[in-house]
């Protein structure tokens, strides 16, 4: 997630540090435990290497299943222009796009009448995580579904004429555009269709939804009704209006997908002389002059007015996409942080994890465990599981294990000596009750993902662009560190050549880790980049998400190449194991601006939708003078973020 680059005088809010605590960072404890090392693993070779820098763990062969079926298209070039690129032999076609009507009723888009009225049954702006629902439910339909998709935040200058480009100045709109963009965030339900080789939406159909920043949600988990959850809006503390700011997703056994909440204090004007909020709102840096200026016409985003309003954003949230008169639920048994993202993995005695990351610089990694068992036969019986169980925060160790530690009231230091009165308190301030035990301050977690066939689970780690020259060491090397890392945790049973997901025991208390691969370009030294044998234009930076073809292949996604290595956002293919792990293979290139997020297939593994997000967002760039006009390249219409379906033009598996 980036929603402020190029944008002169702020820092994005991802890339300050707002972790005032002195435990290790990942880097510490990764040069800690490389130069204890005396023979090191090759990078898929098994063979010894030089303790310079890290290299990538060997682990047990591909799935059986997948075994032999390589990656076999051909790799485009890096580039950056207005348009996206593909090999050939691949097509990919616009699914929906920003202001595209799904509601019975929306007005078709008009890009000179962006309302909150027309926005509220249009498709949302900045599509994010995306997840294909089949139709019927529990089926394995790759031609019809729903596709749910979070809607992150606003480009102001390319929705409105007379914007600056310039996200410090968007303290200009007025109350009918803050309204329009309060409509615009949320989330999107629509269905879908294949027919033939085309996706298309279904516009009227009964499961299309809209969830925006002003839509009722309930309060579920031990905060629900906390004293510090409770507005004069709300006075019981258990219910909520809207989601903000929401970035990557995950999908649960039952069939419901949730969506983390990120960066909330783009949205609050602080009050930072707040008798018992005010340490609060510094460490979810929530600053006194928000980005963006919604509390000028909504006094709830105003602190100095409600005081706790901001306790309740920053959770994972749930939807049922196949009821869409259900209530959405804010799950505070996860946590409060800035959410990239929230995967499940059931373990083998039943229990779910749901696997999640704080996206800011020197934040932490956690884990959540249901207490109930997952039963496939009874849904109605999952529908909240995730109410009652164990968060955990991950602490990496020089021996290549790592701890899992409970954030438990009464525990170690979660005590009424340090503030905690109960659970509630760890959970709305999860960042300082991780502080306090001890974890390892992480290079902005953001996406983390089970690999469902073998169960080890892969942690990115986007970058660190503040990392002084003085903070580097052997390990890492790189001080204003562009180019980011992909880690893996390796839960019990997922070891060895037996390694499956069915054998993994996600509420282990200790896992072991290794590095995966390091981004940067391998021809530049300075780099310290890491990844199997060939690489060549595969070569990546700023990884964001990722996700798993069903021949055990991963799909990693980028934002922030342009930054970085001076190239178009992009998405790489790679083998997971064997000879070429870690060897990525670069497969698209968005247009100019963009990022890419929310990668997932259909079950059959034919189609790939990918988010392209805030397509001409760059410096200089308006919404008169864009510097593209991506995926209609009509001379009166601003980019629109869109939906994309990626198919092999044979019909074929994408990527075989």
């Amino acid at each position: 997630m980036r929603d402020n680059r190029d944008r002169p005088g702020q820092a994005d809010s991802d890339d300050i540090a707002g972790n005032p605590s002195e435990n290790k960072t990942f880097h510490d404890v990764l040069e800690a435990r490389l130069t204890r090392r005396t023979v090191l693993r090759g990078l898929g070779t098994g063979a010894a290497a030089a303790a310079t820098g890290p290299v990538l763990g060997v682990l047990a062969a591909a799935p059986a299943e997948a075994a032999g079926k390589g990656l076999s298209f051909t790799e485009i070039k890096h580039g950056l222009d207005d348009k996206h690129h593909l090999p050939p032999g691949y097509t990919a076609q616009v699914v929906v796009r920003w202001g595209d009507p799904i509601i019975k009723g929306a007005p078709v888009f008009d890009p000179q009448k962006v309302t909150a009225a027309a926005q509220g049954g249009q498709f949302g702006y900045n599509c994010d995580f995306l997840a294909y629902m089949p139709l019927p439910r529990g089926s394995n339909s790759s031609t019809n579904g729903l596709l749910f998709s979070n809607h992150e935040f606003n480009n102001a200058e390319l929705m409105w004429t007379g914007i600056p480009s310039n996200s410090a100045k968007h303290d200009i709109l007025n109350r009918d555009q803050v309204m329009a963009e309060i409509a615009a965030t949320g989330a999107s339900v629509v269905e879908i269709k294949r027919e033939g080789k085309d996706w298309k939406a279904v516009p009227d159909s009964r499961y299309n939804r809209r969830v925006t920043a002003a839509t009722p949600f309930r309060i579920a988990g031990p905060a629900a009704g906390h004293a510090r959850m409770k507005t004069k809006a709300d006075p019981d503390g258990l219910k909520s209006l809207g989601t903000l700011n929401n970035c990557a997703g995950g999908v649960t056994p039952w069939g419901t997908c949730l969506s983390g909440e990120e960066n909330i204090n783009n949205y609050f004007a602080a009050d930072p002389k707040h008798p018992t909020e005010a340490g609060n709102y510094k460490r979810m840096t929530i600053p006194e002059k928000p980005r963006q200026p919604w509390y000028k016409f909504d006094e709830r985003f105003d602190l100095k007015k409600e005081p706790h309003e901001a306790n309740r954003f920053g959770w994972v949230i749930e939807v049922d996409p196949y009821d869409p008169r259900s209530t959405p639920v804010k799950r505070t048994s996860l946590g409060r942080v800035k959410h990239e993202g929230a995967t499940c993995a059931v373990d083998k005695s039943g229990r779910v994890a749901v696997y999640t990351g704080d996206d800011q610089l020197y934040e932490y990694v956690y884990k959540f465990v249901t207490a109930g068992k997952f039963d496939a036969k009874n849904r109605a019986a999952n529908m909240n599981l995730l109410d009652d169980g164990t968060l955990y925060v991950a602490k990496f160790n020089a021996d290549g294990t790592m701890n899992w530690l409970p954030l438990t009231f009464g525990q170690g230091p979660l005590t009424a000596a340090n503030g905690f009165r109960s659970q509630g308190d760890v959970l709305i301030e999860t960042r300082r009750a991780a502080d306090l035990s001890g974890a390892t301050k992480m290079d902005r977690p953001e996406d983390i993902e089970p690999d469902p066939h073998t169960g080890r689970v892969y942690v990115i780690l986007t970058k660190n662009a503040n990392r002084k020259p003085q903070e580097t060491e052997p390990a890492n090397p790189r001080s204003e560190n562009k180019f980011g890392h992909i880690i893996e945790l390796i839960p019990p049973g997922s070891e060895g050549p037996k390694g499956r997901i069915a054998n993994s025991d996600h509420a282990a208390t200790t896992f072991r880790w290794e590095m995966f691969l390091m981004g940067g370009d391998p021809s530049n030294a300075g780099h310290g980049a890491k990844y199997g044998p060939g690489v060549k234009e595969g070569y990546l930076a700023a990884p964001d998400n990722l996700a798993f073809d069903r021949r055990g292949h991963m799909w990693i996604v980028t934002d922030g190449q342009d930054d970085a290595i001076g190239v178009a956002d992009s998405v790489y293919a790679c083998d997971i194991n064997g000879p070429r792990r870690a060897s990525t293979k670069l497969f698209f290139n968005a247009p100019r601006g963009a990022e890419v997020c929310g990668p997932c297939f259909t079950p059959d593994a034919k189609t790939l939708f990918l988010a392209i997000q805030h397509p001409g967002e760059e410096k200089g760039s308006t919404f008169a003078k864009p510097s593209t006009r991506w995926p209609d390249f009509k001379a009166d219409v601003p980019p629109r973020p869109s939906v994309i379906a990626v198919t092999k033009d044979d019909g074929g598996e994408v990527g075989g």
